[in-house]
């Protein structure tokens, strides 16, 4: 006992001479660099300052090159240590003086056992299920090819780098793993970086990746338990140790930490702090019980990550709690630590560049040609058999953890050490650049059924593409939508003009109360076309480790994620016919995504969002020509595109290069629907739709007469021109009649819709329209307003498209400021939905210097970029605030040859 009280005494002393060594500082005239075993945390800032800056700014420049960040890192490490600044007089002296090595060592591998921990969590079995018989044998015949090889080769290094005193077994050992061994946390992120995750070798090497992970961590427990042995029935012992531990914590604890994880609600709600504590205590005690039996402790972390429950992703939710801390803070170090024991100066001979050489070459050799070989049995083409065999070829850091533990355990030198931490960077650096020749884009085939980055609840073999439903010219409705939903804030929006697009039926009691009295007409049977609605989530997916496990977890996904759950009941409870899809991609491959699936399931027409909660329109109730007083006006821009305090700038420009990049690629009918409100829209039931022609307003007005088949609706629609001479660039043709039932197939007017690769803000663009061009256009124009608009309906019309001109009311206005004019039509029915055309291509009128005019009685000025967004129309309308919400048309964009 008297120990006790003197352990006591000595701890005080030391805080007290710690309280007292930092009561000067710098003002004092002490060197903050100075380290003391007393005060180790200022020197270790000062330490973990240079490793984070030396790492982030190297991963900016190789980022530009799709380099994983881990290249970074390790580069980072060798450039810190004896290999380069180290030569520096007094660097290592100062910065990372000999004494401080322990302290760094420890948050190092206090780290370390974090990582594997999160690989542990990463590692997934449904993604082996996938391909469970050509993974296992793509990963096995590879690690006993390169186990072969690297066995083979460390005869001669044996004999000439490693000590007599080290048993050639041991060092064979660790040879043949090293070149085993995959970086699966590195091939994650190089595979999201090439954008491979959704294709069939992306697929084929997440499976067999995840299975040369598990073998390779087994081979090296195997390995440290024969050097920590004294005896070989002493490995037999520990092996045996370790067999029984991993079955004990594979079946009763998980299965208990499972139930755990129930009854406290993580599968559910994410996390909890009580159980967020159980785990790390589990995490710890396996890392500490692996370290005693002779074991690296790395282990029990990864056996630790094995056993978290997947259930309602709960180990995604788990990674990202820990993944920033790991991967900004303690990997640089763990690299650090790795570059200060390289110095690639040893390798100053040519025997010793020779075999460096060799050991690369052999080392890639064998993973490229069993992997290369073995994908082509499996029925892979020859293409993507050589891509699995390169990607196979990645090592990053876990060759280095191999490394690093030979290193300490002595079998390696310092030499041998180099050599092979200098051809796991050339072996991962070589990795991009391969796969990009022998992998391109274009030569790229997606996996069946959505590969591991989209899902969808309908049959994953049924194909949609010629599902479209025709539109005839009495009948133009479209049936078939596909609506997309990337956050919240655009849910209330979404449903609304979900809820609006979707025609009633013609059985419905609501129907038949507004629909014709003649019955017997053959045209009162026809039925609506069949509404089908397919969301579209959009998920970001970046190189966080939690965001390639939801790529790996989207079939889950789907069934939990909360806008798709929203989305589902609120089908359910309008009898809407919705398939769900999900889609975990990059941020600049959205745009194509979108277009593609639209494509891909046949819909007629693309609903996009765009909405932010904190806006406002504006007063309403203010004239536009009134003058405006001293007041402060709030911009109607500001919501979409920032200028206010309240608003992301940023955020909101990079999203309206979202939706007009969805313009350009789109081969779809697309319907922007801007709700800045968010909760008042479904009030409108009014629909003012000004006609200034072309192929957008065309579509409109279509879009008006489909939406005026619900009874609860009404609409005006009012052809504008101007009534001056400067805007009739062609004579207008004399109004067409219908009375043959003229086609209205519209000719080929030759736009296309390119996107400029070196523009900050990409716009659309379309080829010059001649003469021709336009009038056909114009004609088109007439032949679809003599249709609606001057048509006299016969008994031979629908009963549905008759109910819906009925409620429509038809006008036509010439004036010399049509904007000015159609505003103040809308401005007349309270509240007004306004349907228009994005008129970004053969636009009837020039409104150009009206628009300007507009913006700046508002007092918005400068509003290019929502010009090219929405166009110049829509633009007037959110300028001037008179409608409660704006739909945005533009005709679908069809390449022609």
């Amino acid at each position: 006992m008297p120990d006790f009280p003197n352990a006591v005494v000595s701890l005080v002393s030391g805080l007290w001479k710690r309280a007292a060594v930092g009561q000067g500082g710098l003002l004092s005239g002490v060197d903050p660099s100075a380290f003391t075993t007393s005060d180790p945390l200022r020197l270790f800032i000062i330490q973990l300052g240079i490793i984070i800056m030396m790492a982030q700014l190297l991963s900016l420049g190789l980022g530009k090159i799709k380099q994983p960040k881990v290249i970074a890192e390790v580069l980072g490490g060798i450039l810190l240590g004896p290999t380069a600044m180290g030569r520096i007089p007094g660097f290592t002296k100062h910065i990372f003086p000999a004494q401080s090595l322990p302290y760094l060592s420890l948050v190092a591998n206090i780290g370390l056992c974090l990582f594997l921990f999160i690989v542990g969590l990463e590692i997934d079995g449904s993604v082996i299920k996938r391909n469970v018989r050509s993974s296992l044998f793509i990963a096995l015949s590879a690690m006993t090819l390169s186990f072969g090889l690297g066995a083979a080769i460390s005869v001669p290094l044996y004999h000439n780098f490693i000590p007599s005193s080290v048993k050639f077994t041991y060092f064979m050992v660790f040879t043949g793993v090293s070149f085993s061994i995959t970086a699966f946390p590195v091939l994650c992120r190089i595979l999201t970086a090439l954008k491979l995750l959704d294709t069939t070798v992306g697929v084929v090497v997440l499976s067999a990746g995840v299975c040369n992970d598990i073998v390779g961590w087994s081979l090296l427990a195997l390995a440290v338990a024969l050097v920590n042995a004294t005896s070989g029935l002493t490995a037999l012992w520990i092996l045996l140790t370790c067999v029984a531990f991993t079955a004990f914590i594979m079946w009763p604890v998980r299965i208990g930490l499972l139930r755990f994880a129930r009854f406290t609600g993580s599968t559910e709600n994410g996390p909890t702090m009580f159980f967020m504590t159980v785990t790390i205590l589990i995490f710890w005690a396996c890392s500490f019980f692996t370290d005693i039996v002779g074991v690296n402790a790395i282990f029990g972390a990864f056996l630790a990550g094995l056993i978290v429950p997947r259930e309602g992703g709960l180990a995604i939710a788990l990674t990202e709690k820990l993944e920033d801390m790991v991967s900004i803070i303690f990997l640089p170090l763990y690299f650090t630590l790795s570059g200060l024991n390289t110095n690639l100066g040893l390798l100053n001979n040519g025997i010793t560049w020779g075999f460096t050489v060799a050991i690369i070459c052999l080392d890639f050799a064998g993973k490229f040609t069993a992997c290369t070989i073995t994908a082509r049995i499996s029925g892979m083409s020859w293409r993507e058999s050589s891509t699995v065999g390169s990607l196979m070829s990645c090592k990053g850091l876990v060759e280095l953890i191999v490394l690093n533990i030979g290193l300490a355990a002595n079998i390696l030198t310092s030499r041998v050490f180099s050599m092979f931490v200098f051809e796991a960077l050339i072996l991962t650096f070589m990795t991009t650049p391969l796969v990009s020749m022998l992998y391109p884009p274009d030569r790229r085939v997606r996996a069946p059924n959505g590969g591991v980055s989209r899902a969808s609840t309908g049959d994953p073999n049924e194909d949609k593409s010629d599902r479209k439903s025709p539109m005839t010219e009495d009948q133009p409705w479209r049936s078939r939508f596909t609506v997309v939903l990337d956050k919240f804030d655009h849910m209330s929006g979404m449903l609304v003009a979900t809820q609006l697009v979707c025609p009633p039926s013609l059985e419905s009691p609501l129907a038949a109360t507004y629909g014709s009295t003649a019955s017997t007409r053959a045209s009162d049977k026809m039925k609506m076309p069949e509404v089908s609605v397919d969301a579209l989530r959009l998920i970001e997916l970046s190189d966080r480790t939690s965001d390639v496990m939801k790529s790996s977890a989207v079939d889950t996904l789907i069934h939990t994620d909360p806008l798709l759950s929203v989305f589902r009941t609120f089908g359910e409870l309008n009898d809407i016919p919705v398939s769900l899809s999900l889609s975990i991609v990059p941020y600049d491959d959205m745009p194509g995504t979108v277009a593609d699936h639209a494509e891909r399931h046949g819909s007629q027409l693309l609903l996009l969002p765009w909405l932010s909660p904190s806006s406002n329109f504006g007063n309403t109730n203010e004239d536009l020509s009134a003058p405006h007083g001293p007041k402060v006006e709030l911009n109607p821009f500001e919501a979409f595109f920032g200028g206010s305090k309240h608003t992301n700038k940023s955020g909101a420009v990079i999203h309206s290069q979202f939706v007009r990049r969805v313009f350009a690629e789109s081969k779809t009918d697309v319907a922007l629907f801007i709700d800045p409100t968010g909760t008042s829209t479904g009030s409108a039931r009014h629909i003012f739709c000004p006609f200034f022609g072309g192929p957008d307003d065309r579509l409109a007005l279509e879009f008006v007469v489909q939406l005026c088949a619900n009874p609860r609706i009404s609409a005006t629609v009012v052809r504008m021109s101007k009534s001056s001479a400067e805007s009739a660039a062609v004579e207008r043709p004399s109004l067409a009649h219908l009375e043959e039932k003229a086609s209205l197939d519209i000719p080929d007017l030759g736009y296309q819709m390119p996107v400029p690769s070196n523009a900050v803000f990409p716009d659309t663009f379309y080829g010059q329209a001649n003469t021709e061009m336009r009038f056909q256009s114009e004609t088109a124009n007439n032949i679809l307003w003599a249709r609606y608009a001057n048509s006299q309906l016969s008994d031979d019309t629908p009963s549905s498209l008759s109910a819906a001109l009925s409620r429509i009311k038809f006008s036509e206005c010439s004036s010399p400021l049509p904007l000015h004019s159609a505003i103040q039509r809308a401005s007349a029915h309270k509240p007004v939905l306004v349907v228009v055309g994005r008129s970004r291509r053969l636009a009837g009128e020039d409104h150009t210097s009206e628009l300007q005019q507009i913006l700046e009685e508002r007092g918005s000025v400068g509003q290019d970029i929502v010009r090219k967004t929405i166009g110049d129309p829509a633009t007037a309308f959110v300028g001037s605030g008179c409608a409660i919400a704006v739909v945005v048309l533009q005709a679908s964009n069809v390449d022609t040859d």
